[in-house]
C-alpha cells in the first residue's frame, strides 16, 4: 500500500468513491455515515459482526477508515477485534491517531506484529481525549509496544483514567493522571504482584484497583508490599479488589490493617482459603479508629461461628463500616445462634446502658446472598432490627436501643458524676422521648412497624423515677443546694400527682365495675 498524508486525504474526503474503497456495500454505508458525522454512530466495532461494525476484506482501504475514524466528532467507543499486519494496519492506526473526541478505546483478542501492535501503542499519545483503554486476551503485544505504552502513561501526555488490561501484563510505568487500572487475571503471583507495586509508585490518582482473578496463595510478601505502597504514597484509593486470589491468612496478615485504614471498598470475595485466624486479623484492623474501610465483602468465604464470632469483635468498636457481604454457599456461612449471638451484642450489648450506648450504630447493611435459592436471607429478628435502626435513624439509634433494651434506667452509675450531671440526664431524656412515635421497615414484611411499644404516660413515668433516683440517690448533695431541694421538692409533687392520677383511675374502674354488676343483677331479675 502506497502511503499517503494528511492533506491527501482531506483533499479527496468529500468526493471520493466510497464503494471503490470497500469490500462490501455494508462496509460503504458504514464509511458514509462517518463522513457525514451521524450521531446515532457513537460505537465502532472493528472486525466484530454488529449493525455498527465494519468487516474487513478484500479491497477495504484501511487508510480511509482510520481517516473517518478520526475525523468523527460523534464516535464514543472504539472496539477492535481485528486488524491486518503491516503498512494496511499503520495506516489505519495513523488515521484514528488524529481523532479529536474518542474516550474510550477496547482491544480485543489482536495477535499482530510487533510493528503494527507498537504503532497503535504509539497512536495514544495524540489521543488527546482518551480516557479509558481495555486491552484483553493474548493481544501479542511485544517489550517495545508495552514500553511504548508505559513511557507515554508515565509522560503525563494521554490522561487515562481507566486502564484494564485483562489476560495481558504490563512491565511499564503506569502514569500519575490513572483513576482506575483494572489487572484481573493475568497470572501475576508474588514476583507479578512487587512489580505491579514498583509501576504504582508514580500512580498518584489511583482510585480503584483490581488485582482479581490472579494467585497470590504465596504472595505475602508482595501483599505486604502492596500494603506499604498503600500506607506510604499520597494515592487516595477507594476501591481495592482482590476476589479470588487465593489468599491465605498469612497474606491477609499482611494487608488488612493498612488496607483497612485507606481505603473505601475491600473486595475478597471467593478466598476460600482465608480462615477465622484471617479473619480475626481484618477484625482487628477495623476496630482501629483510623479505620476508614465503609464496605467489606466477604462473599464465598467459609465463615462459621468462630468467624461471626472474631467480625462481632471488630464490628463492636468500629465507626465506618456500613455494610459486609457475606455469601451462603454450599454452607459456607454454617452460622448458628452462637454466631447470631454475638454480632447481636456488637449491634446492641444489652449487658448496661454505657455498653448499648457504646455498641455499633453505623452498619447498617448486612447482606447474606443464598446461592442455590438466589435470593437473600434475613438475618435474626433482633438483629435485622438495630441493622434498620442505623440505617433509617442513625441519629436516634444509641437512644433507642437504650431504651428498647433497658426498661428500667439505672441511676447508680451516674451518681459519682454528682448533681452537675442532672440536667444532662434531662436533656438526654427529652431527646430520647421522640423515640416512642419513631417506626421503621419491618425486613420480614413491607409494613412499618413502632421502634419502642411505649405510651407517652409510660415514658414520663419512666423519665421521672429516672430522676426520682438520681437525686434520691445523693441527698446530701440535694440538700446542700438550694436549687437541689427545689427539684427534689418538685419531682416528689410530680410522683405524687401521678400516684394521686392513679389513684383516682384506680377508684373509677372500681366504681364502673359495681355499676355493671349491679345493671347484670337487674337485667337477670327481669
Amino acid at each position: 500500500m502506497k502511503h499517503r498524508d494528511f492533506n491527501y486525504y482531506e483533499t479527496n474526503a468529500a468526493t471520493i468513491n466510497l464503494r471503490q474503497i470497500t469490500s462490501s456495500a455494508k462496509n460503504a454505508c458504514t464509511l458514509q455515515r462517518l463522513r457525514d458525522g451521524d450521531p446515532a454512530l457513537s460505537h465502532f466495532y472493528l472486525g466484530r459482526a454488529t449493525w455498527n461494525s465494519f468487516i474487513i476484506g478484500k479491497g477495504d482501504d484501511l487508510g480511509w477508515l482510520g481517516y473517518f475514524i478520526g475525523k468523527s466528532e460523534y464516535l464514543q467507543i472504539l472496539d477492535i477485534y481485528y486488524l491486518p499486519d503491516g503498512e494496511e494496519g499503520h495506516a489505519f492506526v495513523e488515521g484514528i491517531a488524529r481523532s479529536k473526541s474518542i474516550p474510550h478505546i477496547d482491544i480485543n483478542n489482536l495477535n499482530n506484529d510487533g510493528f503494527t501492535s507498537t504503532s497503535i501503542m504509539g497512536a495514544l499519545g495524540f489521543l488527546s481525549h482518551l480516557e479509558g483503554l481495555t486491552i484483553r486476551n493474548s493481544n501479542n503485544i511485544d517489550t517495545d509496544g508495552w514500553s511504548e505504552l508505559g513511557m507515554l502513561l508515565d509522560s503525563g501526555v494521554c490522561k487515562l483514567q481507566l486502564l484494564s488490561l485483562k489476560n495481558n501484563m504490563s512491565n511499564g510505568g503506569i502514569g500519575a493522571s490513572l483513576k482506575r487500572l483494572n489487572l484481573p487475571n493475568n497470572s501475576i503471583g508474588n514476583e507479578g504482584l512487587l512489580a505491579v507495586v514498583e509501576a504504582l509508585q508514580s500512580c498518584t490518582g489511583l482510585e480503584r484497583l483490581d488485582l482479581s482473578d490472579n494467585d497470590f496463595s504465596s504472595a505475602a510478601v508482595g501483599l505486604g508490599s502492596l500494603s506499604d505502597w498503600l500506607q506510604n504514597s499520597p494515592v487516595k484509593l477507594k476501591y481495592l479488589l482482590l476476589d479470588n486470589c487465593r489468599i491465605s491468612d498469612e497474606g491477609l496478615h499482611a494487608l488488612a490493617e493498612v488496607a483497612a485504614n485507606q481505603c473505601k471498598v475491600l473486595h475478597l470475595d471467593e478466598n476460600e482459603s482465608i480462615t477465622s485466624t484471617g479473619l480475626s486479623y481484618l477484625s482487628n484492623a477495623i476496630r482501629s479508629d483510623s479505620c476508614r474501610v465503609e464496605s467489606i465483602s466477604l462473599q464465598g468465604i467459609p465463615i462459621g461461628d468462630d468467624g461471626m464470632e472474631v467480625l462481632a469483635l471488630g464490628l463492636a468498636d468500629n465507626r465506618s463500616v456500613r455494610s459486609m457481604y457475606l455469601e451462603d454457599l454450599d454452607d459456607d456461612i454454617s452460622v448458628t445462634s452462637a454466631g447470631w449471638a454475638a454480632l447481636s451484642t456488637a449491634l446492641c450489648d444489652t449487658s448496661s446502658v454505657i455498653n448499648t450506648y457504646l455498641s455499633n450504630h453505623t452498619i447498617c447493611d448486612i447482606c447474606i446472598w443464598d446461592v442455590g435459592n438466589e435470593e437473600r436471607l434475613i438475618p435474626p429478628q433482633d438483629i435485622s432490627q438495630h441493622l434498620q435502626l442505623n440505617k433509617e435513624l442513625p441519629q436516634h439509634a444509641a437512644r433507642c436501643k437504650i431504651l428498647m433494651s433497658h426498661r428500667h434506667l439505672n441511676m447508680e452509675p451516674l451518681l459519682h458524676w454528682g448533681l452537675r450531671f442532672l440536667p444532662l440526664a434531662v436533656a438526654w431524656l427529652e431527646r430520647a422521648k421522640p423515640c416512642t412515635s419513631f417506626t421503621i421497615h419491618d425486613a420480614n414484611s413491607d409494613l412499618r412497624r413502632r421502634v419502642l411499644d411505649e405510651s407517652d404516660e409510660a415514658f414520663e413515668s419512666r423519665e421521672l423515677t429516672a430522676m426520682y433516683e438520681f437525686v434520691r440517690g445523693m441527698p446530701m448533695e440535694v440538700m446542700k443546694s438550694r436549687h437541689g431541694l427545689a427539684m427534689a421538692a418538685a419531682y416528689d409533687k410530680k410522683i405524687a400527682r401521678i400516684e394521686e392520677e392513679n389513684k383516682i383511675a384506680l377508684e373509677q374502674r372500681d366504681r364502673k365495675i359495681e355499676q355493671l354488676e349491679e345493671e347484670i343483677m337487674r337485667l337477670r331479675v327481669l
